[in-house]
């Protein structure tokens, strides 16, 4: 059952680029939301798809990254010598995926770092994942954004959490004059 309590999850309105057709500015732009400060509303939260991690996919990423981890990159080693038998997922990359299957492109967010980061379950190749994304907490900060903070956790399989981690970013306020005298920097 949805919560009636919060805005949809799409963006409020659209950005309006001025170097293109203005009907074709003025249609929403897919995942490019321009929420605001004022917009996120704490205890909202929002479930991704499911995402399939395929044995290519993850070697792709530790061959990006240069990681050539035993254990992510050797089957050998991982059969015969890991711990769990099988070759593992690497973390960064189940960061990575966790977080983009639930990464919104608000036009006035910036990420501002990344706290309790954890990696709580291993994950291989194969292991179907899906993320929630909940908004915890605001608080006013700087002059013209105040401080978001949202715990993603990634799940696989049916419900199994493998990490979770608290991401902060600072928002664009709509008002900025309405949060002068409130914020950390006045």
């Amino acid at each position: 059952m949805t919560d009636r309590r919060f805005a949809p999850t799409v963006g409020v309105a659209s950005t309006h680029p001025t170097d293109m057709p203005a009907d074709h500015a003025d249609i929403p732009v897919w995942n490019a939301e321009n929420w605001f400060y004022e917009d996120f509303q704490v205890g909202h939260k929002i479930r991704s798809l499911r995402r399939t991690i395929s044995e290519g996919e993850s070697h792709l990423f530790n061959t990006l990254v240069l990681d050539a981890h035993p254990y992510v990159q050797d089957q050998m080693f991982a059969e015969r010598e890991g711990i769990f038998g099988r070759r593992l997922v690497a973390g960064a990359f189940v960061f990575s995926a966790g977080l983009g299957l639930v990464a919104t492109n608000c036009v006035n967010a910036f990420s501002y770092g990344y706290d309790r980061l954890r990696f709580i379950k291993p994950v291989f190749i194969g292991d179907t994942l899906y993320t929630i994304r909940e908004n915890l907490e605001k608080r006013p900060k700087y002059k013209l954004m105040g401080l978001i903070k949202a715990s993603y956790s990634v799940f696989k399989g049916e419900g199994e959490i493998v990490m979770y981690c608290e991401h902060l970013q600072t928002v664009k306020y709509r008002a900025p004059d309405d949060w002068a005298g409130r914020t950390e920097q006045d």
